[in-house]
């Protein structure tokens, strides 16, 4: 008689429950992104309840009862972001989706959000009120994103300085949560990989406006310069 034939008589459902909720514990340990971590997460916390029912076991009951909903709801956050992300290739580059992650921050008419050569630790949404950037004087208002290119700035340093203009709210996410998002999810990383080359594009779009600007100028002015040397020669 072999050790299973002994062993049958004394395993229980409550043990088999209890067997398969760890082993799915130890593998949560191996998974490397957050959607499949949370899914199994939640199969191993329904395991271990059962077995805290089975085995009329109160501590394992309570705590993965309390761990099911936190993990559902980690896992439709996470599903969302994914969702967003996929819909971002279709040109929706809105940053409302990023708003569960999060922290709201009041500022006051002429409180300084960073300054230019400042280190960047941090992204801003704005929510209320007004800003400015300025350098070049662009004022910004609700819904506009601030500070994403210090994430991808090898020296993380501000590019810019941008001014509270009308008492509002943002809302922040530290430089490390964004990179956790970003390596957490290929379809963020995508998401944010085109916003941010869309920003740098509206930037050059800006710059072009202004050398267009210069050279016009400039040619006015060499225009100026001829008459008046044609005069003088008269």
């Amino acid at each position: 008689m072999d050790i299973m034939e002994l062993a049958r008589p004394y395993i229980t459902l409550a043990d088999i429950m209890a067997l398969i909720g760890a082993v799915l514990c130890v593998i949560t340990l191996m998974v490397q992104t957050i959607v499949p971590l949370r899914i199994l997460s939640i199969f191993s916390n329904v395991f271990l309840f059962v077995y805290g029912v089975l085995a009329g076991a109160p501590l394992p009951l309570l705590q993965n009862l309390l761990s099911i909903p936190v993990n559902f709801f980690r896992l439709r956050q996470m599903q969302k972001l994914i969702k967003k992300a996929r819909v971002s290739t279709q040109g929706d580059l809105s940053m409302d989706w990023l708003r569960p992650f999060m922290t709201p921050r009041r500022y006051k008419k002429g409180d300084v959000l960073f300054r230019k050569g400042d280190a960047a630790k941090e992204m801003f949404l704005t929510v209320t009120g007004k800003f400015n950037v300025t350098e070049i004087g662009v004022e910004l208002s609700a819904g506009c994103m601030i500070g994403e290119l210090g994430f991808v700035n090898p020296e993380n340093r501000r590019t810019q300085t941008v001014e509270c203009t009308e008492a509002g709210e943002v809302l922040t996410i530290s430089y490390e949560k964004l990179l956790g998002l970003y390596f957490q999810n290929p379809e963020f990383g995508y998401y944010f990989l085109r916003l941010t080359s869309e920003r740098l594009m509206q930037n050059i779009t800006w710059l072009e406006g202004i050398i267009e600007s210069n050279k016009e100028v400039i040619s006015r002015l060499e225009g100026v310069a001829v008459e008046q040397k044609r005069l003088e020669w008269e």
